[in-house]
């Protein structure tokens, strides 16, 4: 079925009598809805997932339009679980030997390096074919609902991942606790399962992993971005300096980071709140050792047989 963005009426029938296909908005109109924690849209649940009606417009736009290449990689992960820090990083393994874009983070947050899918393509449909952009594409759409050019390109794909914890208050302290793009299970699950069939396109990161064991990380990182560093670099230090560029401590101390806004006029955020604190365990100020506890059942449960887990071994 086609779809068309606008609204559909009397007097924008075709020649023949017949009204043009359904737009986004009416279909998003159709799926069931929930406010969520703190009303700022109405959350709409779609293709098994929650999202507020203005990313699922841009998801939907994507899933019809969006032809991705071979050389694209998807840097996808529910929201905050380490996204900003995976996309700086990865921003910076590209672009570390090129002259005309290794100065991107000192002057961009990171999320304005890259395209964001779902938000986006639908502004600007060129900008996929648009010759000077990153081969690096960010999301936050789950597995089963990315655009099937993506699923059949044979690019590779990014998933970053959070203690649920952790990723709760982080999320509770960026938008006051609306819940998008969940559940983080089922959101988690779909990536995980997709890197155990297909290792070699999908690679999989925990960000305590990431925290604890950067420069391993970084390395695994720019392999599967197609960028490894060289012996040469390793051995002159490459691969601290970068991490260095991207740490937390130094990009919050960035002008642009703590004066910047990333989005349009009307919603734009203030470009420090993506620079928080970054810590394990930082849920323990917040939460009470039985909310934790309840919130880690939760997740076993719906992570059984999977083979993977958010509880560490004991």
């Amino acid at each position: 079925m086609a779809l068309n963005l606008s609204t559909t009426c009397e007097s924008c029938k075709d020649e023949n009598g017949s009204p043009p296909p359904p737009s986004f908005k009416e279909i998003i109109s159709t799926h069931p809805t929930e406010n969520g924690w703190k009303v700022f849209q109405h959350l709409c649940f779609y293709q098994g997932f929650w999202c507020f009606p203005l990313h699922l417009k841009g998801a939907m736009f994507a899933q019809h339009h969006f032809k991705a290449q071979a050389t694209d990689v998807f840097l996808c992960s529910a929201p905050k679980t380490g996204n900003t820090w995976l996309k700086a990083l990865s921003v910076a393994i590209v672009t570390r030997n090129d002259n005309s874009n290794n100065n991107l983070l000192l002057n961009k947050v990171p999320h304005e390096c890259i395209m964001f899918l779902e938000k986006d393509l639908i502004k600007n449909p060129t900008a996929q074919s648009d010759e000077g952009r990153l081969p690096l594409v960010a999301t936050h759409l789950p597995y089963t609902a990315l655009p099937k050019s993506i699923l059949h390109s044979g690019c590779k794909m990014v998933y970053i991942c959070r203690d649920p914890k952790d990723a709760f208050v982080s999320l509770w302290h960026f938008a006051r606790g609306k819940s998008n793009f969940g559940p983080y299970w089922d959101h988690v699950l779909g990536y995980w399962k997709a890197s155990q069939e297909n290792p070699e396109k999908v690679h999989f990161m925990r960000y305590e992993n990431l925290l604890t064991d950067t420069i391993s990380e970084v390395k695994r990182l720019a392999e599967c971005l197609g960028y490894p560093f060289s012996f040469e670099e390793e051995k002159q230090g490459s691969v601290e300096k970068l991490v260095n560029l991207c740490s937390l401590q130094n990009l919050s101390s960035l002008e642009i980071n703590k004066n910047g806004k990333y989005g349009d006029a009307e919603r734009g955020i203030n470009n420090n709140v993506y620079f928080r604190k970054g810590k394990i365990g930082d849920w323990m100020n917040y939460l009470t050792p039985e909310m934790g506890e309840k919130l880690d059942n939760i997740m076993e449960e719906k992570l059984s047989g999977s083979g993977f887990t958010f509880r560490e071994p004991n």
